[in-house]
């Protein structure tokens, strides 16, 4: 893991207003069309079916393959990519297409933002929104570099994206720039 100092390169100029980056996985499309597949048969066993054993067989039959391709479909298509986008005081995690589901991070939560350079589905237990209770909570659409906040609460959450690097630099940045708490208030 790379040490990237806190006040590495003080420049006159401020951080960006706005970082996003995403992160792509194109297997997961394999899986998405599998799950067509299995909608499209059970569609086709509906419109077009000569069985004779019975219509109890031929709806179980549709329904389960109906079920299990809208299952594998959706379940796929909400992790195929990750957009991530810090602005303002947050971070914010989308997934899919529909951005769903989603967590937003207050800045002021976070107490240390880390560049994890090699995260792999392997390490979490597969793609997709994962937890581990001595891991925490991961993102993980794809094998490769990842972006670690380690919160206030003691919680660790983990997302791969690309560009990780920047997205830790200007988080530390804008950990800089957010007001202390006052320890006469505490």
């Amino acid at each position: 893991m790379r040490e990237h100092p806190r006040h590495e390169g003080h420049s006159a100029e401020p951080p960006p207003e706005s970082w996003s980056g995403r992160a792509t996985n194109r297997v997961q499309w394999l899986l998405a069309a599998a799950g067509a597949a299995f909608v499209a048969l059970g569609v086709e066993l509906a419109v077009d079916s000569n069985w004779t054993s019975g219509n109890a067989a031929l709806w179980m039959s549709v329904i389960g393959c109906v079920a299990a391709g809208l299952l594998i479909l959706f379940g796929t298509l909400a992790f195929v990519h990750v957009a991530v986008r810090v602005e303002g005081d947050c971070l914010e995690v989308r997934c899919g297409h529909m951005g769903v589901p989603r967590r937003r991070i207050q800045l002021a939560h976070v107490v240390e933002a880390d560049f994890v350079p090699r995260v792999t589905p392997r390490q979490w237990g597969g793609w997709g929104y994962r937890w581990r209770p001595e891991k925490g909570t991961a993102v993980v659409v794809r094998r490769g570099e990842a972006l670690v906040l380690r919160l206030g609460d003691g919680m660790v959450f983990t997302v791969t994206v690309d560009d990780a690097e920047s997205a830790v630099r200007i988080i530390r940045n804008r950990m800089d720039l957010l007001p202390k708490p006052d320890a006469a208030n505490a």
